[in-house]
């Protein structure tokens, strides 16, 4: 007879199967050693692909990537004690971007809680507030299926196993467990408005808005203010601009703003949006919060136009918008040291039709906005970034998660910055037997958090201490930590460097290190906002 925690943890896996997870991630641990046999069976037997990471917080962050390309729910699973907490960063994350992340924890038995017993916490409602939790002891097979589909973004299994924890038989079948099932919820009905055209109308797209920003932007002749991570930044209505419109004159004309998604990039968006005389219509996103952050005139599922609006506003955008670009263009061109809005625009051109690109936080995705190559409508490129809380932490992990959970890109490139890169460096180390997407990571190097020199602690009078606080240079060799990982690494200083770099992957995981300066950062932004007066 199977041992109880062998059964326990066989219950979870096909429950995990039952709710459509297909894509499972573990880190080695004793506790969870039921749970990684049973996921082991699973993945031999075709019911989902297993992945191993070496520590837990990588491996949660890869499975955010699996399951933010996919849209299906990908699951974590670890050991008992501080692995649990290592998950925090990604489940958080997974929260406020309402990606359906399954984590599964293994514990010690409920008789050990409050004991001091080794590697025992509460584990209990530890994400709290970001996941709902079940705390399985015995828990049936319906009940954990009905627990997991019926919950958006992250759900925290936590499994308690006692011992023996090793399998007392030859195996399992899990290729005949129990098939994916549906489970019943009510379906509110969509709220739809229509608006009238009149007031002069912008489309805010932040991250993961989709095709019907762009697809209302067009029926409705108006602006499309789309962030790279939209899901909608292509077609003849986006402004590539628009940071540096909505600072002049056009900026000052908008009446009433459309916002779908969630867009955080932009200081000059949250200002527009905070208007007294912008009315803002928001359809409603996913996310742990759906309240924005500035007051919201209507709130709806749904948006559409009862007819086109004056043709006069969009050309007003479209001729501001090829004025200023041309400008930028110039003024970059004509510097004499590759620049990061360089490595974004080239990284950008390199993205092929079905192609994936990871865009991390901070500075190289403000950078890509500005940037970002003119897409047609249809081309299948998919642009990602954890916006949800749009912090920089595990972006290689969510970079090659995503590269894993699209095998079907034809080309899967990250863009990122070099403090974001040394945060997440464990995610480039891989087993022997893992698989290894075909990556390209170029990281922009500036030796430090540039961004803060273009925020309000990079003024003068803060010289003297910024860079202890702020600017933090690490002077770290990435060519020789990339050779510890045994990941092809080549760096390059020059907008011609870079563009044969990225024409010519060598395949595998790779890493293209641009360096950039990092002193003239502020000076640099100064200008290109300039240029719209």
């Amino acid at each position: 007879m199977t041992n109880p925690s062998t059964q326990l943890a066989r219950t979870v896996v096909t429950a995990l199967r039952g709710a459509a997870v297909r894509e499972a991630v573990i880190a080695p641990g004793s506790r969870n050693a039921p749970l990684s046999f049973a996921l082991y069976d699973a993945a031999s037997a075709g019911a989902l692909r297993l992945h191993t990471r070496l520590d837990e917080r990588t491996a949660a962050f890869v499975a955010l990537g699996l399951a933010k390309v996919s849209g299906r729910p990908a699951a974590v699973s670890c050991t008992s004690g501080t692995a649990v907490a290592n998950l925090l960063p990604a489940v958080v994350e997974a929260a406020h971007a309402g990606v359906p992340l399954v984590v599964v924890t293994a514990d010690r038995p409920a008789r050990l809680r409050g004991t001091g017993a080794n590697q025992t916490t509460d584990q209990r409602g530890i994400f709290s507030g970001f996941a709902p939790s079940l705390d399985v002891a015995h828990a049936g097979l319906d009940e954990l299926i009905a627990f997991l589909r019926s919950h958006d973004g992250p759900v925290h299994l936590n499994v308690q196993l006692d011992e023996p924890l090793l399998p007392d038989d030859h195996g399992w079948d899990a290729g005949a467990a129990a098939p994916e099932r549906a489970v019943a919820s009510a379906t509110p009905p969509l709220e739809r408005l229509v608006l009238d055209p009149g007031p002069r109308t912008v489309v805010v797209a932040g991250d993961d808005a989709g095709p019907p920003a762009r697809v209302l932007a067009e029926a409705a002749g108006w602006p499309l203010l789309a962030e790279p991570s939209s899901g909608c930044r292509t077609g003849d209505h986006v402004i590539r601009t628009y940071r540096l419109q909505l600072t002049g004159e056009l900026g000052r004309q908008v009446e009433r703003a459309v916002v779908l998604g969630h867009p955080t990039l932009s200081r000059p968006v949250s200002r527009l949006l905070a208007r007294d005389d912008v009315e803002v219509v928001s359809v409603r996103h996913r996310g742990l919060w759906t309240k924005r952050p500035f007051a919201v005139a209507r709130e709806v599922d749904q948006v559409g136009v009862r007819e086109p609006d004056d043709p006069a506003w969009l050309a007003a955008w479209r001729e501001a918008d090829r004025t200023t670009s041309r400008a930028l263009d110039r003024l970059l061109a004509a510097e004499p040291d590759l620049t990061p809005y360089e490595v974004a625009g080239a990284v950008s051109r390199a993205l092929p039709r079905r192609g994936l690109l990871v865009v991390g936080a901070s500075n190289p995705v403000r950078d890509l906005d500005l940037m970002v190559a003119r897409y047609e409508v249809g081309g299948r490129r998919k642009v990602i970034a954890n916006r949800g809380l749009a912090g920089i932490d595990g972006t290689i992990s969510s970079a090659v998660g995503a590269a894993l959970g699209r095998p079907q890109s034809s080309r899967a490139l990250a863009l990122m910055g070099d403090v974001t890169f040394l945060h997440d460096t464990t995610g480039l180390f891989l087993g022997p037997r893992e698989e290894r997407p075909d990556l390209t990571i170029v990281v922009v190097n500036d030796d430090g958090g540039s961004i803060f020199a273009t925020l309000e602690q990079g003024g003068p009078e803060y010289a003297d201490r910024f860079d202890v606080l702020f600017g933090t240079p690490h002077g770290v060799d990435v060519a020789a930590l990339c050779a510890a990982a045994r990941v092809p690494h080549l760096r390059v200083t020059s907008l011609p460097e870079l563009e044969q770099a990225l024409a010519s992957p060598n395949g595998g995981i790779e890493v293209v290190e641009a360096r950039v300066r990092r002193d003239n950062r502020a000076e640099l932004d100064t200008r290109i906002r300039a240029l719209v007066p």
